[in-house]
């Protein structure tokens, strides 16, 4: 490591101080919340911009205003502290106002998928018992088919919010935008009366079969993340704007991308959705100089076609997960960026890492106490000794990551206690300790000089779930629905790598019914693409004669990952939903190829 290294590592220092300061977690009844960060911004930068979208802009002090209006509105609808609302809304500006206008009556946010549509959305609205269901007109059409199944009353518990001049959609939903019109601007009383401790949010974890979980996020978890964000990850300030294109329903694009502009008072511009061909430009008119990123999208980014000027633009730092040590390097200097704070967390989490230092390819380092046990991959399960107890694994070896369960580091779980207790495992270095089971495989790194404190690196999901397309894919819950079609006799659900793509993609391997001498794939293809969301639907279909099982007959999956869809390496037929198609056709050498090759579009 050279000097200039050394001195880039020190100049962290006074900055790691005082965010350990400020870290010390506090008491769930003290008073804080977002909500009150927003109030500060609009007494303090009021005049300054807070969001730009769509040729809208607002100042902190009219977003704040507006942020008002709703919450005595929501209140004068029957909501109190301590109800649940759900939300369902594109990214623009009413979605971020509303959030921050429930949290300051202590009223919590249920976030819900956009793309949700029958047995899923209807789960999330009923999961959290939402009193109320606040939704964007683009909305109304998927809210329109499952209302009626619904415990909420048309007329009274829902409440459209029209796109900025437009008119509703519904004749069922009261129009929330003309009613907060009416609504007092002053900020609510119940701002100064909402903890730390309440439940600000339920961010639902990515559901497979249309049954997502409610993660539990507390005021003081989303405001320890946001000022964590602002402080020591885009060291930002009310100077800055945050480019923020990801879904605001998501944790990263709400707590880290837009909690750390609400407590530094940075402005945002926001997009509906992300777009590729118009990232840099749309950079570079806003003054953009801070990016919240998930790792796909930078290999999107990275894939258009480079220019060279590409530099040439305001972003000096960026924040966010899943960016690959093959995109890594390659992607900030092709974009001129200085810093990149990759982290690693989750929203139902209890522990988080950050790339704080600014060293290449890695997830950073952690306050919190945490293992890294030995986990047999092919199995699916934690090795554990004579005793019982997990063993530790060495130095730069990958081992699953455990972070322990303390007063600091609480585990809220999700609303169901069933779900919650699986992620626990118990007794693990020692009678009576529990930790939350991240499900995913890390190791510690050498960076050089660090200060001692050891950095880390993502190395895989494991056991029954994998992520593609930005989402957490159940094995389980794919191979119950592929279970039920009538072909089907058994099948062993898991995740491959295909080279260039981030994640795994699903592939499944089927033994067939009895009787049934082909698997009719017009039928399978429409069945799979009905009862699953896109992303769970597996990529690759394998026709075994039998499942492999375990003397405990649990499936085997460890030979089927590594030989994965290489055709050249056994007999079975192997099919494939390429990009561009909406109909499995049989994988050949040639197609085999193009996907190794990385050509494959996806």
């Amino acid at each position: 490591m050279g000097v200039a290294d050394v001195v880039s590592v020190l100049s962290e220092v006074p900055t790691l101080l005082k965010l350990k300061k400020g870290m010390v977690p506090r008491p769930a009844s003290v008073a804080d919340c977002f909500g009150a960060r927003v109030e500060a911004n609009a007494k303090i930068f009021g005049h300054r911009t807070a969001i730009r979208f769509e040729g809208q802009e607002v100042t902190w002090a009219e977003f704040n205003a507006l942020a008002n209006q709703y919450a005595h509105y929501i209140s004068s609808q029957g909501v109190e502290r301590g109800d649940t609302v759900s939300v369902i809304m594109e990214n623009r500006i009413e979605f971020l106002a509303l959030l921050v206008g429930l949290n300051k009556i202590g009223v919590t946010a249920g976030l819900i998928n956009t793309n949700l549509t029958g047995k899923p959305l209807m789960h999330c609205i009923t999961v959290t018992q939402s009193k109320k269901c606040i939704f964007g007109s683009e909305i109304s059409g998927a809210l329109n088919e499952v209302k009626a199944d619904l415990e909420l009353t048309e007329g009274e518990d829902y409440f459209e919010v029209p796109a900025l001049g437009q008119e509703p959609t519904t004749n069922w939903a009261k129009n929330l935008s003309a009613g907060a019109q009416e609504a007092s601007e002053e900020d609510p009383e119940g701002t100064g009366q909402t903890t730390l401790g309440e439940v600000a949010l339920y961010i639902f974890t990515s559901g497979t079969t249309g049954l997502p979980k409610a993660a539990v996020l507390s005021n003081r978890r989303y405001l320890t993340s946001a000022d964590m964000a602002a402080k020591a990850g885009f060291k930002c300030s009310e100077q800055d704007r945050m480019y923020i294109c990801l879904p605001l329903y998501h944790g990263t694009g709400l707590m880290v991308g837009a909690g750390a502009a609400m407590v530094s008072g940075a402005s945002m511009f926001i997009r509906r959705k992300f777009s590729a061909s118009n990232f840099l430009q749309e950079v570079r008119d806003e003054g953009c100089t801070l990016l919240v990123y998930i790792g796909e999208l930078c290999r999107y980014l990275s894939n258009t076609e480079a220019k060279s000027d590409d530099h040439k633009n305001p972003l000096r730092s960026m924040m966010g997960n899943g960016l690959r040590p093959d995109v890594w390097t390659g992607f900030k200097q092709r974009f001129g960026i200085k810093r990149v704070a990759e982290f690693y967390g989750s929203s139902e989490g209890n522990v988080a890492f950050a790339n704080l230092m600014n060293r290449d390819c890695t997830v950073g380092m952690t306050s919190s106490e945490v293992a890294l046990v030995r986990y047999d991959v092919d199995n699916d399960e934690i090795v554990r000794d004579s005793a019982g107890r997990c063993q530790l694994v060495a130095e730069g070896e990958p081992g699953l990551l455990l972070g322990k369960i303390t007063e600091d580091t609480v585990f809220e779980g999700y609303t169901d206690p069933e779900a919650t207790e699986k992620k626990i495992v118990r007794d693990a270095l020692e009678t009576g300790d529990a930790w939350f089971n991240s499900g995913d495989l890390m190791q510690t790194i050498d960076v050089g000089f660090s200060l001692g404190y050891p950095h880390y690196q993502f190395v895989d999901r494991v056991g029954d779930t994998f992520r593609w397309k930005s989402e957490n894919v159940s094995t389980n819950e794919v191979g119950e629905i592929i279970n039920g079609f009538e072909q089907v006799k058994f099948c062993n659900v898991y995740g491959v790598e295909i080279p260039g793509a981030d994640g795994r993609a699903g592939m499944a391997a089927i033994t067939l019914a009895d009787g049934v001498p082909t698997l009719n794939l017009e039928a399978f293809s429409a069945y799979l693409r009905t009862e699953l969301p896109g992303y769970a639907v597996p990529v690759f279909v394998r026709i075994q004669p039998d499942i492999d099982v375990t003397g405990t007959f649990k499936m085997v999956k460890g030979d089927l990952r590594k030989q994965a869809y290489d055709i050249r390496q056994f007999d079975d037929p192997v099919y494939g939903l390429l990009p561009g198609n909406t109909e499995y056709q049989a994988l050949d050498v040639e197609k085999l190829e193009t996907v190794e090759g990385g050509q494959a579009g996806f």
